[in-house]
Order: C-alpha cells, then structure tokens, then sequence
C-alpha cells in the first residue's frame, strides 16, 4: 500500500511537471515601419549581403579574413562562447536525477557507562568497540511541477545565445574598422601623391619667379610668398607619411600581427562608391543585428528568471533513494543478500516564512525584466537612428563630392592657364599662387570626400546588421 501511495505521488508530480506559474512578456513592437527619408523597394536591404560580396576588394578581403582570426577581441568572443555552451548543456540535465557512490568505514569507543556501552556488552561482549561499514548509491531527484528546472535551462539558453551575438558584435565592428582603416590609408596616399605633385608645381614657379627677380620684374616679396607656399607643399609631406606608418602600424594591430607595411590594391580613385544603396524595412534589421537580438534573449532570460523567482514561493517535491551493502563486521561487509540494505523517501517542501526573501525576489525579477524591455526598445530606437544618420550621410556625401570635382576640376584649369598667362606675361605672381594653393586645399578636400563616402557606406552596411555572415 506504501509503495502504491507512493507511484502515485510520483505520477502527480510528473502531470504537474512544466506547468508554469508566470506568462512570459512578449517581446514589444518597437521598430518603425520604414526608415526617415528612405524609399526601399527592397525589404530586406544591402544588410543581408555577405560580407565577402558586399566587400569585393580583395585586399579588404584579406585584411578581414586575418583579423576574424587573429584580432584578440574575436578570440575572446568565441571563448566567451565556449564557456556559454558549457553551462547550457550542463542546464540540459536538470531534469535528470543526481547519483553518487559513498563508501564508508567507522569505529565508535562509547563509553562504558553510557546506553551503548552497556548495550555493546551485553549483546557483543567481547569488545568495546562499534564498527559500521557502508557501501551505498544515493539518488537524489526534485520534481519539476512549476517549470522552475525548465526556466532555467531557458535563461541559460538565453545566456548562451547572447554570446554568439556578442560574437557577431564584435565581428561587425571589426570588419567595419578593418575597411575604414583601409580606406583612411589609401586617402592618404592620395594625399600625399597630391601634395608632391604641388610641391613639383611650386618649384617651377619659384623658378621663373627667380628669373623675373634677376631681371627687376618683380620683387622679393614675390619670391618670400612663392617660398611660403613651396614650404606649406613641404611641410605636408612629412606629416602624411607620419601618419601613413601610424595608420599601418593600427591596421596592422588590428588585425592581430607585429606593425608592418600594408599592401594597397587600389588606388583612392579606383575604389567605387556603390549607388542606390538599399536600406531596406527595419523589421528585418531587427533580425539581424546582433545588438538586438542580444537585448532579444535579455529579455528571454529576465523571463526565465520571474519563473524561477516565481517557482520559489510553491511547493518542492524532492524524492530520494539509497542503496547498497552494510554491515558492523568487515568479513561480512559484502556479504550478499544479508548486508543488503535500501531506502525510499519522498517529501514536500513548502516555504511559508523567510523574512520576505523570496517574494523581494519576485518582485526584483519583475522589475529586472521591465528594465530589458525598456532597454530593447532604447536598443532598436538606437539602431533605427543610426541607420537614418548614415543614410543621410550617403546622400548629403554624393551631393558634395560633385561639387567638389566640379570645383577641382575647375582650379585646374585655372591654375594651368595661370601658369601660361604667368609666363607670357600676362598674370601677376600673386594670381599663380592664389590659384596654386587653393588647387592644393581641392585636391586634399576631394579625398577627404572620397574615403567619407567610403566610409559612410561602409557604415551603413554595419548599422542595417551587415558584416557577420
């Protein structure tokens, strides 16, 4: 009959097993239904292009596939992850029961005026000593009846889950700053190219403004301003070149080997500018960047945890088993089936007063779990703003690098027929400087423009959740 009352507490608790006593929040509606300023016939955008195909330059390429490697951060990252899957497989086998093998041996002296002195004399006599020898399995197994086991394989789901994303963080923002450091070098070659070209420039002037000089067309203050201008070329050079080897030396840094020259592929003025660059909806942003879908098992977690919280407050059913020999003589220890001994126990537990612990917990957890939904939302109006910047910037950056060409292309020419007009005698020093210099300030403005359009693009492509596939 014993056992009988006990098969049935036992099928009550597994009928009871995974019912849960709190209702998950649903994650919220947070994101537009289009981004400002943008007409996208394609929903799911340029952030759903791989990597590789986004980036076809195969020095990018290279450069990136380095850094996934080598770069510290990524290497973290995925140990993070390791030690995620770790704890999740270990929450997997919360439902299975505990087992544990004990082996014991004692020897008691009791006293000889005490009950078991005089109890060991007149039944063993003999001997003063008590001997006890146990060899014994023990399981231990605690009911699911309120899903408390379940929701924590569900938070350390969650928890394992947003480490990947983390990865996927990591790894966006580093192909991102892998091509804008690129990009940055190529502009400064571009730079420095410009920047001696003029310097080439200046010395010809310079030169027949010397010659005018010998022959008192001109005075020295023409041949101090020309030399100002030559020096402002020179002094460029050195600066750019500075910064080229610290711009390799980061690069390099970045993508986890010893500073060193990094090789170019293109020229600045080689690399195209992508048009008609497609945002797409932001609900298919919110699948794929990884910040928010790391906020999206956040939430998931501090779900898990009101169950666990919650689950606290009732009832635990916890059933426990023993086994095995045991004996108070050592020849008879093993001694089958007399030393053979075992026991079944079964008990409830329900808390009824701990000082107000367990309902803090509660409420802590609830309020923990409002806190994630807030944070999503901030999260997805984060991600919804970054995107409208960059986007702008697309625009605003086309509509300026025509206007810079248009403007170069324009000193060019005036400095080439300033040059001409100089040596028939046509134009002053003063109107070949002038058109000199600000054809320098162009040129340099124009690749400025150039690697921010690069840039911008480049971003946009991280920000609508593109980098990590």
């Amino acid at each position: 009959m014993k056992r009988f009352n006990l098969f049935i507490t036992l099928l009550l608790a597994l009928a009871w097993s995974g019912c849960s006593v709190s209702k998950n929040v649903p994650l919220p509606n947070a994101a537009p239904e289009t981004f400002r300023d943008a007409s996208s016939t394609d929903s799911a955008g340029i952030g759903a292009i791989s990597m590789k195909s986004f980036m076809n330059d195969q020095t990018i390429q290279n450069l990136i596939d380095t850094a996934l490697v080598r770069n510290y951060d990524m290497q973290i990252a995925l140990k993070n992850i390791n030690a995620a899957e770790v704890l999740f497989k270990q929450s997997k086998l919360g439902n299975i029961p505990e087992l544990k093998l004990q082996v014991t041996a004692n020897s008691t002296r009791p006293s000889d005026n005490s009950l078991n002195g005089l109890t060991l004399r007149e039944f063993v006599g003999g001997t003063t000593h008590i001997e006890d020898y146990s060899a014994n399995a023990g399981l231990f197994w605690e009911a699911d009846i309120w899903g408390k086991i379940r929701s924590q394989k569900a938070a350390a789901l969650a928890a394992f889950l947003q480490t990947e994303e983390a990865r996927k963080a990591v790894q966006t923002r580093l192909v991102a700053d892998v091509a804008q450091g690129y990009y940055n070098l190529l502009k400064l070659d571009a730079q420095l190219e410009i920047a001696k070209k003029n310097l080439n420039l200046n010395d010809s002037t310079l030169s027949i403004i010397n010659l005018q000089f010998d022959a008192g067309q001109v005075t020295s203050l023409a041949i101090q301003q020309a030399q100002a201008l030559q020096l402002n070329a020179a002094q460029l050079i050195p600066l750019l070149e500075q910064n080229i080897v610290l711009q390799e030396n980061a690069l390099s840094v970045l993508i986890g080997i010893s500073p060193k020259a990094v090789s170019r592929g293109n020229r600045l003025d080689q690399m195209v500018v992508p048009n008609d660059l497609e945002a797409g909806f932001p609900s298919a942003m919110l699948s794929r960047r990884p910040d928010i879908k790391s906020a999206e098992f956040d939430l998931d977690a501090a779900n898990a945890k009101v169950g666990i919280a919650k689950a606290g407050l009732y009832p635990s059913l916890v059933i426990t088993a023993s086994g095995g020999v045991n004996s108070f003589k050592a020849s008879n220890w093993f001694n089958v089936p007399a030393s053979l001994f075992g026991l079944v126990t079964g008990g409830i537990t329900q808390p009824i007063f701990q000082r107000g612990q367990l309902r803090s917990n509660l409420e802590l957890a609830k309020i923990d779990r409002e806190k994630k939904v807030i944070q999503f939302r901030q999260t997805v109006l984060n991600a919804v703003g970054e995107v409208s910047d960059e986007l702008t910037k697309v625009q605003k950056l086309n509509s300026q690098f025509s206007i810079a060409a248009k403007r170069t292309q324009t000193l060019q020419e005036a400095s080439k027929n300033a040059g001409l007009l100089f040596r028939s005698g046509l134009a002053n020093y003063l109107e070949v400087i002038t058109a000199q210099g600000n054809l320098l300030q162009s040129e340099l403005e124009m690749a400025n423009i150039k690697t921010e359009q690069l840039d911008a693009v480049v971003a946009l492509y991280r920000s609508l959740g593109g980098g990590w596939q």
